[in-house]
Parts: structure tokens; sequence; C-alpha cells
């Protein structure tokens, strides 16, 4: 039989839903800001973004034969080019303002045919919760423990939060992860006099350390997500609309402004890039998309500084890539290897990295996609051994029974 709840437990259970986004279980732990720390911040595109069109393979006139209308044009050819990298690759032109230059300047790398090999699905949902549980499909795995969250223990639980609606898959486990939308600044859940009240009810009880904690990081969160703050520093006579910029740019700028201080491990999904139909070529629905991404990025680390940059790598992921070949619908579908982005302010390598392949129809993978030949835990273990000193033992619990670290040498 379920008791009624009492009027003092309701106060309670509506502070606590209010302050620490309605679930007691995720509580941001303390932690002391780490001005020299190394932060990473994950960045998933869910839908299964088309890398062939981001990173543009301009030296293969198959990549011409199978995209006739949604092809990027090479460089050089006009307005509208693919932006140069080398000899084989280059860049959609929608990142011409925002990511080329941070390529130009070392601060970004591609890889290309990354992904997770094992998964074979081409399912949105199956393939990205493969990925964010980060264990062989074989065998039995655990569904409580995702990648970041294993991540976290290792470094620090109280370092890390996911900017997203709900705790994604790949923050779930033991550590206590907290999860923090940033589509609006939010405003603080209980007034001056309802928090002292709770602190006095509360105060030599087992929950005290939890409400405590709670009111803090939402007062913390509501603070530096002021838009007043956001705009100390700008020229007010600036017509730039990195302020007043929608969707991504601005979730972005926030998450820098929370990323300089206590937390070191980040999280953020972003959605649509599902392009069955209609998904356009160097202009377009793909295009709008990579330019609000590109654009967002580089706010982040415009809005991190120079030193926080330094410390700090951005890895852009995606569950899958799409077809090589375009569809009837001017789309592209399901396929399998992707193009994982990576930037930072620190990095030894920029450019076009790790295992490649010419592209021809007997080299993808079941004659129709890009192959995996990146395997992204392989990636990502020796991308955090170099960034964060993680031993061969740490780097096994994080990915158990998974691909032994791949230095690229990025950092």
């Amino acid at each position: 039989m379920t008791m009624p709840l009492n009027r003092r437990q309701l106060l309670l259970a509506s502070a606590l839903g209010a302050t620490l986004g309605g679930s007691a279980t995720r509580l941001y732990a303390a932690a002391d800001e780490a001005p020299n720390a190394p932060r990473f911040l994950l960045v998933f595109l869910r839908g299964g973004y088309d890398a062939t069109n981001l990173l543009v393979p301009h030296a293969s006139p198959f990549y011409y034969e199978q995209r006739p209308r949604i092809a990027i044009a090479r460089p050089g050819s006009g307005a509208d080019a693919a932006l140069p990298l080398d000899a084989d690759w280059s860049l959609h032109p929608a990142l011409r303002e925002s990511i080329y230059p941070l390529l130009q300047a070392g601060q970004a790398a591609f890889i290309p045919f990354a992904g997770f090999g094992e998964d074979l699905s081409r399912s949105h949902f199956e393939t990205q919760d493969s990925i964010e549980f980060g264990q062989p499909l074989a065998g039995s795995r655990d569904f409580s423990s995702g990648f970041m969250n294993r991540l976290a223990l290792e470094l620090g639980a109280g370092q890390a939060i996911s900017f997203t609606d709900q705790l994604p898959v790949a923050f779930r486990g033991s550590a206590k992860i907290g999860n923090q939308a940033l589509r609006e600044s939010p405003r603080p859940a209980v007034d001056a006099k309802s928090r002292e009240l709770l602190t006095r009810m509360y105060r030599e009880q087992a929950l005290a350390p939890q409400v405590q904690e709670g009111f803090a990081l939402r007062e913390e969160v509501a603070r530096e997500l002021d838009p007043a703050r956001l705009r100390q520093g700008m020229d007010p006579a600036s017509r730039s609309p990195l302020i007043d910029a929608k969707g991504f740019e601005l979730e972005a700028r926030r998450i820098a402004r929370l990323m300089r201080g206590r937390f070191q491990l980040g999280f953020v999904d972003i959605g649509g890039w599902d392009t069955h139909v209609g998904q356009g070529g160097a202009s377009g629905l793909l295009a709008t998309r990579f330019e609000e991404v590109g654009r967002g990025l580089a706010g982040f680390a415009d809005e991190l500084g120079p030193q926080r940059w330094a410390q700090t790598t951005v890895l852009v992921i995606s569950e899958f890539g799409r077809t090589f070949r375009e569809n009837g619908n001017r789309g592209t579908d399901h396929g399998h290897g992707s193009c994982y982005w990576l930037l930072g302010g620190g990095l030894a390598r920029s450019g076009v990295v790790g295992e490649q392949v010419q592209l021809k129809a007997q080299t993808l993978h079941q004659g129709r996609d890009y192959p995996v030949l990146n395997d992204y835990r392989a990636l990502m273990a020796g991308l955090w051994r170099r960034q964060f000193g993680l031993s061969t033992e740490a780097l096994a619990r994080v990915f158990p029974g998974g691909a032994k670290a791949r230095d690229l040498g990025l950092l």
C-alpha cells in the first residue's frame, strides 16, 4: 500500500524536482574549479549525418558519378566549391567562416571511415545505444552503464555534466551525473523564504547535503547563463548575431561558460540529420545544418577563451554515415562508416587523419557505404591517454573488451 505524502514531503519533492531536474538521483557533485584541467566535450549528431558531403573526396571520380545532383564541386571551381584541405579531401563550403579558420590555425582534424564496425543494423536507435554503451556487441552487456559515465568515474564524477533534457545512455551508470538543458536560461526554482524553510527542516537529516547541493548548482547555472553576463565584453554597436543567434550557437556559448569553470566532461546532442529527401548540396537543408553547427562550435571556442580552448577537445560524432550513392529523392539513406571531427586549441595535428582507403565500388562496405577503418573506441582511448593521462587499465575499464587505444598523435 502506498502512503500519501504529507505536506513536508510534498514540499521537499517539489523543491528537489525543480532544483535537481526532476530526479534526486541526478545530483551535481561538488567540485572545485580546475582552471588547468583538460576538458572534453562530446557532440552527438543524431540521425546519421552525411559525412561524404562534409569531408568531400574531390579527387574521386566515383564520388561525382554516384552523386550527380548533390555532390559538392571541386575546389577552385566557383563560389560554392569545396574548401581545399589536401590532394584528396576538401570541406563543405558552409563551414568557410567557422570551422575552416580553425583548421587553418591547426585546431581542427577530420577522421573519415570512423565509427563502430561491429554494429551493422543501420538502425538509428540501436546504433546510437551500441556506441553510447561502449561495449562489445558479442556476449553479455551492462545496459545500465555508458562509456562517458565510466570515464567520469576515472576522472571524478563531479566534473561531468550532460547538456540535455534527459541523461543520455552514454552517461548512465553508477556515477551521479547531472543534466541541464540550456535552450532557456534556468530560473531559481525556490524563493529565499522557501529555501530557508527547507534548509531548517532537513538540516539534521540525510538529505540535507543533497538539498543544499541542488540549490547551489541551480543558482550557479542560472548565474552563468544570465543573458546579461553573455553580453559583457561585446561591442554594443556590433551587428554580430552571436548573442541573439537561435539554436545551437547560443547553446554552445552557454556550454562554454559552464565548462570554463567546474565541468571537465560534457555531452550535447543535436538532431535533424536524417536526410532521406532533398538534402541539397552546397546549399539546402544539410548545408544549413552544417553552418549552424559550425557557427556554434566556433562560438564555443571563442567563449572559452584562448587559455581554456588550449586545454579542451571537442569530438563530433554520429551513429553512422550515409550511402555513398544518392537516392532517387536527392537524398541519402542509412549507411555505416562516418567522419568524426576533432577540434581543440592544443592539437598537435590537423587536417585529415587516420586510416583511409581509395574510394571505389570494391572498397565500399557492402558496395554502398563507407567502411569503418577507425574504431571510435580506439580513437577515443588514444586521445584520452594523451589528454587525461589514463593508463591502459583505466582505458580498459572505460571500454571493456574494446579495441586497443590508437594514438594518432592528435595531442
